[in-house]
């Protein structure tokens, strides 16, 4: 008996406890159970994922797709999820996915103010300095009787015997001296008139002697020794170099003809060819580097001293003139110079890596970084050029990132070229749609590149270009006709299958090069939307 008392009595301390601890955690009426709602609210966010819309091209082209899948560069397109549609990218921006960028190698630095110290670099050649250079000509006829210089490149002095000559007429006019010289003497007893007159011949003979270049030495001892000298010495009219002989022991020469050439090699020409960009940074007086492959260890001065007025059109280059000195005689005439003239800037100007240029030839684009992932193509004016930077003009400020380096690599992978013919149109770079939201943009007017209808006729899928027959194109003012196009994307291809009807978008790449960009089949761009019916519900 005291044992099943003992039983009941602890089964009743059991049920008061439990209904106890019951009642206890019973909720107040009106007030919530915090602790129990904390945990369901935790359970749905966990729960609650986000909607995931569409794969997008990974280019930044108008090509959606509900299924994961590659692009012709093999890239994944890039899941959109709800939300992130409705953020409007930049116009004309690209967008490479973070992993591309890094593969790629994409730098960039800001634009910065700088003043840009440029040097104007020039090949050019040293020359003989023409206002050094002399020519011995003889002003009569004769014979070369001897060469004191019988080689070409002999160094001479100044008066130095070169060759010795016989003439006729010059033993002649040597006589006549001479004897007019002796009549004066004789006739200076005599009649004015008669000695004025042996005067005047005397006078004419010696000016004849003068203009045949015969040395005032040389009268003196003639009309010292009043005998005249069967030969006439050529004697240098300068220090220098024997540059050209043709002087032969023995030969006959005629007035005028060049026996000999010196020319003074102290001091030279570098003529350096400036290519016709740099030609109006050039100005005479300009202090010049003149570097020599003979001597790479030497570097030489000079001033520039002349800008030719002429332009080789082979090289559209222009001549300028550079006086160097040239003590011991180390440049030689015809060496290859390199040739550096500094460029002094305008102060401070917002400047650019010259990496970060694409040039198209008919313009400059630089890629401005957005960041993740996102790059604008951007035109820019260009003004001066240093070795590293280039001045903007317009175009970009400083402080904006820059893409230094990759940046044809993302021209290429991005398509760029047709995004920039699209510049100033809303539809290069917006925002990427599906399909039907594609059918509906095509109802409504587009300001992006041109547009229009037609069917396709041939399609080259390994040219990427297809044969269309379209209707007039307003926005460029043609008429119907059948033409070619180029396809932005290779996806494109499967709207433009042979036969179909069609409504593209296109733009100019370059000149003659037209590319579509979009293609909607012209059923579903052409279906109107029907009216809401005011009748309906009653």
């Amino acid at each position: 008996m005291k044992t099943g008392a003992g039983i009941v009595i602890g089964l009743s301390v059991a049920l008061a406890a439990g209904g106890g601890y019951w009642l206890g955690q019973r909720p107040v009426a009106g007030h919530p159970e915090p602790s129990v709602a904390v945990a369901t609210t935790s359970v749905e966010g966990m729960k609650k994922e986000r909607k995931l819309l569409y794969y997008r091209n990974p280019m930044g082209l108008p090509d959606t797709s509900p299924m994961p899948k590659k692009d012709p560069m093999g890239m994944d397109y890039v899941p959109v999820y709800e939300g992130e549609a409705d953020e409007p990218p930049a116009a004309n921006s690209i967008k490479i996915s973070t992993e591309k960028v890094q593969k790629l190698g994409v730098r960039t630095e800001a634009a910065e103010l700088r003043a840009l110290d440029k040097q104007v670099r020039a090949a050019g050649r040293i020359e003989i300095d023409e206002r050094r250079s002399f020519a011995i000509s003889p002003k009569f006829e004769g014979y070369v009787e001897r060469l004191h210089v019988n080689v070409t490149g002999q160094p001479v002095a100044k008066g130095q015997p070169l060759f010795e000559v016989y003439s006729p007429e010059l033993v002649s006019a040597q006589r006549e001296y001479t004897i007019a010289a002796q009549g004066v003497d004789a006739l200076k007893d005599a009649g004015s008139e008669a000695r004025s007159g042996m005067q005047q011949l005397a006078e004419s003979s010696l000016l004849r002697l003068r203009n045949w270049d015969i040395s005032e030495e040389q009268i003196r001892a003639l009309a010292k020794s009043g005998a005249s000298k069967r030969t006439l010495t050529f004697r240098s009219p300068v220090s220098g170099v024997v540059t050209e002989k043709k002087a032969l022991q023995g030969m006959r020469f005629m007035p005028g003809d060049t026996l000999y050439q010196v020319a003074d090699l102290s001091s030279v020409w570098v003529v350096a060819d400036v290519f016709e960009q740099d030609i109006a940074q050039v100005r005479t007086g300009a202090v010049a580097k003149v570097r020599i492959n003979a001597y790479p260890d030497k570097v030489f001065e000079g001033r520039v001293t002349y800008v030719y007025p002429t332009l080789n059109a082979e090289t559209r280059t222009v001549p300028v003139r550079v006086e160097l000195a040239n003590p011991g005689q180390l440049l030689k005439p015809a060496m290859f110079a390199q040739v550096e003239v500094p460029v002094g800037g305008k102060g401070q100007v917002v400047t650019v890596p010259a990496s970060a240029v694409i040039d198209s030839g008919t313009r400059q684009i630089v890629l401005i970084a957005r960041g993740e992932g996102r790059f604008e193509p951007r035109e820019v004016k260009l003004g001066a050029r240093s070795d590293t930077h280039l001045e903007v003009l317009s175009g970009v400020k400083a402080g904006e990132e820059v893409v230094v380096a990759a940046n044809f690599l993302i021209d290429a992978e991005s398509n760029l070229k047709a995004a920039v013919g699209g510049f100033g149109h809303s539809g290069h770079g917006a925002a990427p749609k599906s399909e039907k939201d594609g059918d509906k943009a095509a109802l409504a007017p587009k300001t992006a590149g041109h547009r229009a209808e037609g069917s396709v006729d041939e399609v080259d899928a390994k040219a990427g270009t297809v044969s269309l027959s379209h209707g007039p194109v307003a926005s460029l003012k043609w008429p119907a006709m059948t033409m070619e196009f180029k396809v932005a994307n290779p996806s494109l291809l499967q709207t433009l299958k042979p036969g179909a009807k069609v409504d593209v978008e296109f733009v100019e790449r370059q000149p003659g090069e037209w590319v579509i960009t979009s293609a909607v089949p012209a059923s579903k761009a052409a279906t109107p939307v029907p009216a809401a019916n005011p009748h309906a519900g009653h």
